[in-house]
């Protein structure tokens, strides 16, 4: 249900100065915000270096690609925004004619105006429909909904566990499955509910809401973030200029864990070296003012 004291939220870039300055970005170099969201990251390279290097932008909520379209024209950057997942990112330079980029950037985190009301159920906080696509979907489109009704409850299960990393995955697909027996599960409302009755009341009642976790789980399987990741950082990797940075900010275990491998097989091939050897985390001031992005981590690597 939607929270009528809560306020439309502005999208705040984590780790912005640390990513920017990590990136090594120079004039006459090519920048690729990989998830340009709501141009936060962008916005910083554009006032950095001006029309000096070239700006390209992906994402794959095509509202994100028009509203950061709209920011960045209207700060005078001279951008090209994409609607393209970045596991495509190798098709959309192809199509751009470009060759190689000096600096890519992912922010893997979700976007504060998609945990708003968006009409598509990223978050518990709106009575919505389960739907969780960054696209809008299709017929032929996965959605939480088809998901949470369709699905067998092992399969439910492994989803929340495995994408999740919620320990209360089976209890939860339990009920799940129970409930739809009833009637289908329409709702982000019906569902965090369902989840909340169907975990312990002192883990109903922590830090963090018990949905959490069942939410991300679903997010992620809907738009097979994990592949993308992998397949995105891969492919950018090899897009790299010689001396190009490759930068990622994740937001939880998983995708640091695939980033973290990747990062270390290039560099035990020889192909890339560490610019950070542990991930830079945000400092306490920045946590302070931003709580969302306590769980943030930078790592970069650079191309030889």
């Amino acid at each position: 249900m939607t929270d009528p004291s809560s306020q439309k939220q502005v999208h705040t870039s984590v780790l912005l100065q640390q990513a920017i300055e990590g990136l090594n970005i120079s004039a006459g170099g090519i920048f690729v915000d990989a998830t340009v969201g709501s141009a936060g990251h962008s916005l910083a390279v554009c006032r950095a270096f001006g029309s000096s290097v070239r700006l390209i932008g992906l994402d794959a909520d095509p509202e994100r690609v028009r509203a950061s379209g709209e920011v960045l024209k209207s700060a005078g950057c001279n951008a090209e925004v994409v609607h393209e997942n970045f596991r495509n990112i190798d098709q959309v330079l192809l199509k751009l004619k470009v060759t190689s980029a000096s600096a890519i950037l992912f922010d893997l985190g979700l976007n504060s105006e998609q945990l708003g009301p968006t009409g598509r159920g990223f978050s518990f906080r709106y009575d919505e429909p389960l739907i969780m696509t960054f696209t809008q979907p299709t017929q032929e489109t996965l959605t939480a909904r088809e998901i949470v009704n369709q699905f067998d409850e092992e399969a439910i299960a492994n989803i929340i566990y495995q994408n999740g990393e919620e320990r209360y995955s089976r209890r939860i697909a339990r009920a799940i499955v129970e409930r739809r027996k009833i009637q289908p599960i329409e709702t982000t409302a019906e569902l965090a509910k369902i989840v909340a009755e169907s975990v312990p009341r002192a883990y109903a009642h922590g830090r963090i809401n018990p949905a959490t976790k069942t939410f991300q789980a679903l997010r992620i399987a809907v738009n097979d973030e994990l592949n993308a990741l992998s397949e995105g950082i891969a492919k950018s990797f090899t897009l790299l200029s010689s001396g190009g940075r490759l930068a990622v900010i994740s937001f939880h275990s998983l995708e640091d864990r695939i980033v973290k491998q990747f990062f270390k097989s290039q560099a035990v091939a020889g192909l890339g070296n560490l610019i950070t050897k542990k991930p830079l985390t945000p400092s306490l001031t920045e946590t302070n003012e931003n709580p969302r992005s306590r769980s943030a981590k930078l790592r970069i690597i650079e191309k030889i």
